[in-house]
């Protein structure tokens, strides 16, 4: 069943060259997709459209079917609760003044949810922290610590979806092979669909069974990661899959 679909995509910005041009995505519910490129390539904003942070200029984003409007209050609710998303700096996207126990409730309180304490703990739990920090402030935290505190408020109220962009770009690279098996975890655990932006295919390898490869705010290739990687169709996907640095033989 697809659970969100971008159809037909285009966003450009007032006066700006286009950034998106008839892009189309469709997100299987319990898979993950991958939107890999360069920077630049349009991976963000398609991430923001998808979120409903922008409209696109063109096109249509569809959630369980049906066009993602403002106006409906309905579809809207069950959007924002079953929808999260984790950012790429876990460094700027939680609030300083904030403690981790509030950080985490955040998503459960604006979703009106009463009794938030047994499910923040609960969340903590499930991304490997100990739920008594919740008194705690993020910056007694490392990096890595923070992302899973970020990946904790993403899923306390148990999101059919999770979009992430860059979740472990700013993470040192033992860090982020925890951080990527925590959220494969979560995949097979609760059922999770994954959208990512990412420029690291070996991220997309194990987290997206498909992937979409975007240059220049257009899809050139687009299919199962294992085919799309492995046998390229397309140059820019080669050229992609070429840049990645190898060790020596």
């Amino acid at each position: 069943m697809t659970i969100l679909e971008a159809r037909d995509v285009s966003f450009s910005y007032p006066h700006g060259a286009p950034v998106l041009d008839g892009v189309t995505v469709e997100v299987e519910a319990g898979h993950g997709v991958a939107l890999v490129g360069e920077s630049g390539a349009g991976k963000t904003t398609l991430l923001r459209i998808l979120l409903g942070l922008l409209r696109p200029t063109g096109g249509t984003v569809l959630f369980d079917g049906a066009p993602l409007s403002l106006r409906d209050r309905a579809l809207l609710g069950r959007f924002r609760r079953g929808v999260q998303t984790v950012f790429q700096d876990p460094y700027s996207s939680l609030d300083p003044r904030q403690r981790v126990g509030g950080i985490v409730a955040e998503p459960l309180r604006s979703l009106g949810f009463a009794d938030v304490r047994p499910r923040v703990a609960q969340a903590l739990r499930d991304v490997g922290l100990d739920p008594d920090i919740v008194g705690r402030y993020p910056h007694e935290f490392s990096g890595g610590q923070r992302q899973r505190i970020a990946v904790a408020r993403a899923i306390v109220c148990r999101p059919r979806l999770l979009l992430a962009d860059e979740p472990v770009s700013a993470l040192d690279v033992t860090t982020r092979v925890r951080i990527v098996d925590l959220l494969a975890e979560l995949r097979e655990t609760h059922g999770l669909t994954v959208v990512m932006v990412t420029h690291d295919l070996a991220v997309a390898a194990l987290l997206c069974p498909r992937t979409a490869v975007l240059s220049a705010g257009r899809i050139v290739e687009q299919g199962e990661t294992a085919a799309v990687l492995g046998s390229p169709a397309h140059p820019y996907t080669r050229r992609l899959i070429a840049s990645v640095p190898r060790l020596p033989a």
